[in-house]
């Protein structure tokens, strides 16, 4: 392994436009590269065009994290989508749902 190999970060990018799927980009970047950096050399933002970098919910393995977090070797950079639906007003409907059926039934 020659020294610009042992200053290399793998790391692997992640996004998942939809409930179901993924989209995972394994990367090399050198020393020294920030989470921005991991997410425009991952290809993410130009097969995603609804994505704001800018505005987005970003992390590391599951830690929201800022834009400018320097990277280490091994990390998962994960893009959030926003929440379709607010996981309190979720939990009611499914209460609510699952209330009907038992009276059904």
């Amino acid at each position: 392994m020659d020294r610009a190999d042992a200053q290399a970060l793998t790391l692997c990018v992640v996004y998942s436009p939809h409930a179901g799927a993924v989209d995972c980009v394994d990367l090399q970047l050198p020393a020294g590269a920030t989470l921005a950096d991991a997410l425009r050399a991952s290809g993410l933002l130009e097969r995603h065009p609804g994505i704001e970098l800018e505005s987005a919910k970003v992390g590391i393995w599951g830690k929201a994290c800022t834009l400018d977090t320097p990277l280490r070797d091994g990390d998962r950079v994960e893009l959030y989508r926003p929440l379709a639906v607010d996981p309190k007003e979720a939990r009611r409907l499914r209460y609510r749902s699952h209330r009907e059926r038992v009276r059904k039934g």
